[in-house]
């Protein structure tokens, strides 16, 4: 019974992995401008997004800066700096945005963050890039988090 559900199941992805891709499957096309126009990425005070820079913060706060304490317990003077809708010319939706945040430390400090729309796991979802000032240790943001200002 166990070898012909495995052969049935084989059989099944066979058919879907027999299409070879072509030079033409790989290229990568922009959305048209009119189905998307009208949808924008997640605006810079969405809970969702505040939710998500918390909870990648605190991951990176322990295991990058080797302070399991330190969190992120407010967001304050939250702004959206630029907005790049869709177009052809920029095939994703960009939001760059700031705020000031309080941590769990006491001090207050400055945090740029990017929101990308449909750019999350396999093109589903938001993707959220974020730099707190004074905490980029590797400098993947630059130096003071140039990049996502």
């Amino acid at each position: 019974m166990r070898r012909l559900l495995v052969s049935a199941l084989l059989a099944a992805f066979a058919g879907f992995w027999s299409h070879a891709a072509s030079a033409s499957d790989l290229i990568y096309e922009s959305p048209p401008v009119g189905i998307w126009s009208n949808l924008v990425p997640r605006y810079c005070d969405d809970p969702y997004v505040l939710s998500m820079i918390t909870d990648r913060f605190q991951t990176q706060a322990f295991n990058v800066l080797h302070r399991p304490d330190l969190r992120i317990t407010d967001f304050r003077h939250i702004s959206e700096d630029r907005y790049f809708p869709y177009s052809e010319e920029w095939p994703i939706a960009r939001r760059y945005c700031a705020a000031k945040v309080l941590m769990s430390d006491g001090y207050k400090r400055k945090i740029w963050y990017l929101v990308e729309d449909g750019m999350g796991i396999i093109g589903i979802g938001d993707n959220v890039e974020f730099c707190v000032s004074g905490l980029d240790r590797w400098l993947v943001y630059n130096g003071s988090c140039r990049v996502l200002r």
